[in-house]
């Protein structure tokens, strides 16, 4: 048959459309969360954006990586996964397939855009309050990615086994979930270990994704109709479970196998003194190391006690002026003028204040990086998984690859994707997240919040003004030319060094509401929670097609539309409850345990079905872009309230959409009953 030509113009046409179609769906599922998080930060907090352009071009990256990785994953990796789902079975035992199963989860884990969350996450993490979360998070980071992906894997063989033989998923959940809650019990009786609680949970959430999910579901729906063992309706259903279960228990293990090297948290004085530095050094690799922490990361008691005396101490910081080694030795890549303005002490910022000093920052360079980085990763990821498929279906299978131009441009676009979008989560969404919840505090904040510190060179107080109030007070100005826009600015005499003729124009923030109010202000923040969690779940493309497959299983018990908004509620409710535990600094097995004993007793009661369904439900909710900017704020927000563990977000936002949704099953279930014993009674009493 003669294949027709398609006009170059006519091509163009079809394809534009169909590209702009792509990624108008892309912008619809991200376009709330973002909106939600500018008017909440801009119309509410009353704070503009930090950087505004390079968040907008983050925003952008992030949309057409969604789109590339996406389409990349129908076109490539999906055709792949699928084929070799029906062909394995037929050529190969459940031993092999398990261990196809386990490669294949550890190797498409790596793949998920949200893990390279887990690698930034450790930036909020003070070493002396948490040493071991602040150990993984930083020295063992490749450790902790290993180990998720080391637990997706058997979870992803335990599902094939389940597919294979049609086990009930039920005793899974009933073995598993008690042991992980027996676990953290015992992890909560020591302090290092008690920080690690709220990560492994959150590594649960994390591990679910647009790669992990369809490869499995497409192998394990392969393996079950191979094996002649498909005819359970909620067959496809559980392996979601199994795959945020085992990753939570898998960051137990490493963290108690770090925890022999971790030393005990601390006060900053103790940690950076010469009798603790053996188990300081721990986390560091020398002393230049942990000098330079103390300086980028702790404040002027923690810099004094590190060098004993404040001779040395003195001696330090003046030489951060006229020393280059030293300055290097002490800041790193950290600018001087950035050192003094963001974290020196006032008396460190008089010591300085003959300084000339500049707050201009330089953002091309840390861009390049970024994308460098993250194309290194993005190959890391997608080409091992890629070759996994490609020579077990061509080489064990012995099996030709259909329509090669369109899969090979998959894992192409798949590639381009993942290195876009995950640049532009750095670039623009992480900060974004941050931003607000370095914010959010301010609702029920009593005093004033620091925002920038901004450094006038050669001032003259001739250009002073004085103003008279109503009772005779006299306050001094200037007009402050700040990017085009005069401002009039108070003169703090405090504030100006006569030998430097520099002037430290602060800039803070009020707080929101007035001390009596700080109750409304707490109320507002959660409301702001539930609000991030129920409308981004509702634009969430996976829950949109889940809700489908189950209104299809079902046979129109539950309705799509229906699933949907349960699942919303959960999620939004479990926002509420982790941004609670973040605000009051809660031990997280407060939440987790209640949740997930009321999750055992209710699966114990529902069938099979729904239990599944229910489960899966979790993990659908932690999308590529929910997940960084979740993890980002909850951070941000622990940072700003000086709290050593800031994860839990995620966790809780994935335990309580399974409550909803098996809650709403008993009822259905319940309603159902009713009725049927209405039309019984009324039959006998005709």
């Amino acid at each position: 048959m003669k294949h027709k030509k398609v006009p170059l113009r006519d091509a163009l046409v079809m394809l534009s459309g169909y590209a702009r179609s792509r990624i108008i769906a892309q912008i619809r599922s991200v376009a709330f969360i973002i909106i939600y998080l500018i008017i909440f930060q801009v119309l509410i907090l009353r704070v503009p954006l930090s950087n505004a352009l390079l968040t907008a071009g983050g925003i952008g990256l992030v949309i057409t990586g969604l789109t590339f990785f996406l389409e990349g994953l129908v076109l490539g990796f999906m055709p792949l996964g699928e084929r070799v789902g029906v062909k394995l079975p037929a050529r190969a035992g459940i031993l092999v397939i398990s261990v196809f199963g386990l490669i294949l989860g550890f190797v498409a884990t790596l793949a998920e855009p949200a893990i390279t969350a887990l690698r930034t996450a450790g930036s909020t993490v003070t070493a002396w309050e948490a040493p071991l979360l602040y150990l993984i998070l930083h020295d063992y980071a490749e450790w902790l990615i290993l180990s998720v992906g080391i637990g997706v894997g058997v979870a992803v063989a335990m599902g094939m086994f389940r597919f294979y033989y049609n086990l009930s998923i039920k005793p899974f959940i009933l073995i598993i979930i008690p042991v992980l809650l027996i676990i953290s019990l015992f992890f909560v009786s020591d302090g290092n270990l008690e920080r690690i609680i709220g990560l492994a949970w959150d590594c649960g959430a994390v591990t679910t994704g647009a790669v992990t999910v369809p490869l499995v579901l497409a192998l394990g729906i392969g393996i079950s109709r191979a094996a002649g063992k498909g005819k359970s309706t909620g067959s496809g259903f559980g392996i979601v479970l199994l795959a945020s279960a085992l990753p939570v228990l898998a960051v137990y293990i490493l963290s108690f196998i770090l925890n022999f090297r971790a030393p005990e948290p601390s006060s900053e004085v103790e940690f950076f003194s010469a009798k603790e530095r053996k188990k300081s050094l721990i986390l560091f690799g020398n002393e230049e190391q942990l000098r330079r922490y103390a300086f980028t990361h702790g404040t002027e008691k923690g810099r004094i006690s590190y060098f004993n005396n404040v001779e040395s101490y003195q001696s330090a910081i003046l030489s951060l002026n006229n020393d280059p080694a030293t300055r290097s030795s002490l800041l790193g890549n950290l600018p001087v003028e950035d050192w003094i303005i963001n974290n020196a002490s006032e008396t460190e910022r008089e010591m300085l204040s003959y300084l000339k000093l500049t707050t201009e920052n330089n953002k091309t360079g840390s861009v390049g990086k970024t994308f460098a980085l993250e194309a290194y990763n993005g190959a890391r990821a997608v080409i091992p998984l890629s070759l996994l498929l490609l020579i077990v279906l061509t080489g064990f299978l012995r099996e030709k690859i259909r329509y090669k131009d369109e899969v090979f441009l998959g894992i192409v676009f798949t590639l381009i994707g993942m290195i876009l979008l995950t640049s532009g989560i750095k670039l623009g969404l992480a900060t974004l997240g941050g931003d607000v919840g370095a914010q959010l505090p301010r609702a029920f904040a009593h005093e004033d919040k620091f925002i920038e510190r901004i450094v006038i060179n050669n001032f003259d107080k001739s250009l002073l003004y004085t103003t008279i109030s109503t009772d005779g007070t006299h306050k001094s100005y200037f007009n402050f030319n700040d990017n085009g826009t005069i401002l009039p600015v108070e003169f703090i005499e405090d504030q100006f060094n006569e030998a430097g003729r520099t002037y430290e124009h602060i800039i803070t923030s009020p707080p929101l509401f007035r001390r009596k109010l700080s109750v409304l202000g707490i109320f507002l923040v959660l409301i702001f929670a539930y609000g991030l969690g129920y409308g981004a779940t509702m634009a969430e493309p996976a829950l949109n097609a889940m809700g489908i497959t189950v209104e299809g299983i079902t046979v129109g018990t539950i309705k799509k539309a229906q699933l949907v908004q349960i699942v919303s509620l959960g999620v939004g409710s479990g926002m509420l409850l982790g941004l609670c535990r973040i605000l009051f600094n809660l031990p997280l097995v407060w939440f987790i345990i209640p949740s997930y004993i009321l999750l055992i007793l209710l699966t114990i009661f529902s069938d099979e079905e729904l239990t599944a369904i229910a489960w899966d439900s979790g993990g659908v909710t932690t999308g590529p872009v929910t997940v960084p900017l979740v993890l980002a704020m909850g951070l941000s927000i622990s940072g700003e309230m000086n709290i050593p563990d800031g994860f839990g977000l995620l966790a809780m936002a994935s335990a309580l959409p399974i409550i909803s949704v098996l809650l709403y099953g008993l009822l259905i279930k319940a309603k159902q009953r009713r009725s049927i014993l209405l039309r019984r009674n009324t039959v006998a009493n005709e």
